[in-house]
């Protein structure tokens, strides 16, 4: 992988290994699936926000004493990539009020079989944001890689750029990083691999069946 510094996985704990146990058993139901899948994404979410720069700031407390803290510099948005990416989106709502969001439509030609952008909403300011890029799933990085050229030919810079998603796999982590070394890859965890049909293996199945679909 070309920048290993722009690769973030969230910390193997015994607790996010438990939560990835009950996403990836093909018996779990909907409600728990979308129940857990939900706090694997405040976990990604939150590191995120982790990787933002701040500038100090110091308020008085109740006490009449004064704190030097910080804050954030500059705004954020999300973007998902749609449909699995929509996901996503209430996990960024719950940690930022007020989010702006935006979204990107990209689907497999049937002919090329390459990704094919279909649609694209974002906030008329996006160039002045850092922007959330979600997509649960990171498998060739196809779709992702569209996804950035799509932000980037509305001026946000690579650096803007955080792209969050619950699993990965090492060939979509180095075709994504070499193109993109200056986008952060912030991942739950990353996979063996992909299978002859390109999925990730071991994965989870399709996320946004098993997340939306009864």
């Amino acid at each position: 992988m070309s920048n290993q510094d722009n690769i973030l996985v969230l910390p193997q704990t015994n607790q996010l290994l438990s939560l990835y146990t009950i996403i990836r058993d093909k018996a779990t139901s909907r409600s728990d699936f979308i129940f857990y899948s939900d706090r694997i994404i405040r976990l990604l979410v939150e590191e995120g926000l982790n990787q933002l720069p701040v500038t100090p700031r110091t308020v008085q407390t109740a006490t009449g004493v004064n704190f030097d803290g910080v804050t954030f510099q500059g705004k954020i948005c999300g973007v998902s990539i749609m449909r699995a990416g929509e996901s996503m989106e209430q996990g960024l709502r719950d940690c930022c009020r007020s989010v702006r969001i935006g979204k990107i439509l990209i689907q497999r030609d049937e002919e090329t079989a390459l990704p094919k952008l279909f649609y694209d909403k974002l906030p008329e300011d996006i160039a002045d944001r850092y922007v959330f890029l979600l997509d649960p799933m990171l498998a060739t990085g196809g779709s992702a890689a569209m996804a950035v050229e799509v932000l980037m030919s509305r001026n946000v810079p690579q650096e803007r750029i955080l792209f969050l998603n619950l699993v990965a796999s090492p060939e979509g982590i180095t075709l994504f990083n070499k193109k993109y070394p200056k986008v952060k890859i912030i991942t739950g965890v990353v996979d063996q691999g992909l299978d002859d049909n390109k999925y990730i293996s071991p994965g989870l199945g399709d996320f946004g069946d098993r997340y939306y679909c009864v």
